[in-house]
Parts: structure tokens; C-alpha cells; sequence
């Protein structure tokens, strides 16, 4: 086995448990940066989610609240605004799910599932908390959910919402007075929920995962390119130079000339010891043949 096998050998072996390693660390922070990125994402959604329901409490409500006594216009309502937008948007992105259930909603489709129910009673219990990320398996899937309350802030919410008879008529027409009343300032009604398939994340880091490891791969390979290189000019080249001027002289020809030492390098102290070794062979070959 040649140097430049052992060589490739060792370098080859060194490569491969890098690469193992770096596999090992670099997957567990794909994996956490691509959740991290999806509930951003979700956050985001969230964000426009509240401000539609902002600009349609403050803006189109008011406008329409006249019309409201004769017709119950869902376009005026924030919940309404804000679930027809987000099912426009999530069409474009279907691996979203958008939801807003509460506890004692006006319209019966909005009460929330078991698991949306625990998740608004811990709401409820904790004040202070802002938002929330949970997992959860829902039909054989793996589900990430980015949370956030509902509270009633202020007093807009109330004129549809406090008891039934400040509700306009026309919303008790459709949707009768016993659901989506007893609201209070304060209080925190329900949640608003983007969820997304863990397989969203998992797709995302393994993608992130490839792209890394090919391109230390392909470093890696470049480098073993560069110090086999430098390994042939630096080393092999002068030992085969030295062995075959030393085949040379020990078939007798005492003519050949020294090899060039070149840098104070271990080749070039190698040259050194085989030039002395060269002039005492001749020397000692002259003296034989006087």
C-alpha cells in the first residue's frame, strides 16, 4: 500500500465521522429552525388575522351599524372579516389551518373541540400568557399549533355580545338569543389557532439538511483534491526522484547528479542526509578503484 493510498485512506476515514458528526448536530438545528420558521409564519398569519379584525371593528363597523337594525351583515362582524380572509389566504397555502373557537359563540360552528377547549381554559387561567405552541396527533398526524387568546378589550365587541337585547334584531333573527351573550371586558372567550402538519417542518429541515450536508461534501472532496496536490509535489514526487537517483548509484553510476535540497522541511533535510550519503558512496568508490 503507497503513501498515497494511506493517505486518501486516512483523510477518506477522517471525512466520514465528520460528516457523521456533522449530520448529528446539524439536524436537530434544521429541525428547530424550521419549526421555529413555520411559527413564524403562523405568527405572521396571526398578526394579519388581528388586523383585520382591528380594521373592521374600528372602520366598517361603524359604517354599516345602521344598516345592521334592518340587516344582519356578517361583513361587519371582526370573527366574520377575519375567517373569510384567512380561508382566502390558507387556499394559497393549504398546509395552514386557521381557526377562532369560542367558549359561547354566536354561531354554533365556532365552539371549540376538546382539545381547542383546554387550550381556552389555560388561556383563561393565565392572563399574562400572550401566545402558545402546542403539538398534538389528530387522525394518524403529527400537528403544530402557533395560539392565541381572544379577550375582550373593549367595549366594541359588547354592542352584539353583552346581553340580547343590545344585539341587533336582525342578528337574533338568524341566530336566536341564546348563544354568544354574557361577554364582559376581560374576559377571554376563546383562541385563535393556525395549525400545520409537523410533516411542514420536517420537510423544510430535511431540505435545509441536504443543502448543508452537499456542500460539505463538496468542501470536503475539494479539499482532499487540494492536499493530494500538495501531497504529490510536496512529498511524493521528491521520494521518487531520491529513489530513483538512489537506484542509480547502486547500480553503479556515481555520475548522477545531487538532488536539489530544497527549505529546511523534513523533504529537504531528507535531500541533505541522501547528498552525504551520495558524496561518501563516490568518495569511498574512488578510493576502492585507486
Amino acid at each position: 500500500m503507497n503513501l498515497r493510498l494511506k493517505f486518501n485512506l486516512v483523510m477518506i476515514a477522517a471525512m466520514t465521522l465528520g460528516l457523521a458528526l456533522a449530520w448529528i448536530l446539524t439536524k436537530e438545528i434544521t429541525e428547530r429552525e424550521a419549526k421555529r420558521s413555520v411559527m413564524a409564519e403562523a405568527a405572521a398569519i396571526m398578526g394579519m388575522a388581528d388586523a383585520v379584525r382591528h380594521y373592521t371593528g374600528t372602520q366598517v363597523q361603524p359604517i354599516l351599524a345602521t344598516q345592521m337594525q334592518a340587516q344582519f351583515l356578517p361583513q361587519s362582524i371582526p370573527f366574520f372579516a377575519v375567517q373569510q380572509t384567512l380561508e382566502a389566504l390558507t387556499q394559497r397555502f393549504p398546509e395552514y389551518v386557521f381557526r377562532q373557537p369560542t367558549t359561547n359563540p354566536t354561531n354554533p360552528a365556532d365552539r371549540p373541540a376538546a382539545w381547542e377547549g383546554d387550550i381556552i381554559k389555560k388561556l383563561a387561567e393565565e392572563p399574562a400568557l400572550k401566545d402558545l405552541v402546542t403539538e398534538r396527533k389528530e387522525a394518524g398526524r403529527d400537528l403544530l399549533s402557533y395560539v392565541q387568546p381572544i379577550r375582550v378589550e373593549s367595549g366594541t365587541c359588547l354592542a352584539c355580545h353583552s346581553t340580547p337585547e343590545a344585539a341587533p334584531r336582525s342578528m337574533l333573527d338568524i341566530y336566536g338569543p341564546d348563544n354568544g351573550f354574557g361577554w364582559k371586558v376581560g374576559d377571554t372567550i376563546g383562541a385563535q389557532i393556525v395549525s400545520v402538519s409537523q410533516d411542514v417542518p420536517h420537510a423544510r429541515a430535511r431540505q435545509n439538511l441536504h443543502t448543508i450536508m452537499l456542500g460539505l461534501c463538496v468542501v470536503f472532496a475539494i479539499m482532499l483534491l487540494v492536499l493530494n496536490i500538495l501531497l504529490h509535489f510536496s512529498i511524493v514526487r521528491p521520494i521518487r526522484r531520491m529513489s530513483k537517483l538512489a537506484d542509480e548509484i547502486s547500480m553503479g553510476n556515481i555520475a548522477v547528479p545531487e538532488f536539489p535540497a530544497a527549505g529546511k522541511g523534513e523533504i529537504g533535510l531528507l535531500a541533505v542526509s541522501f547528498n552525504r550519503m551520495r558524496r561518501s558512496l563516490v568518495t569511498a568508490m574512488e578510493m576502492l578503484g585507486d
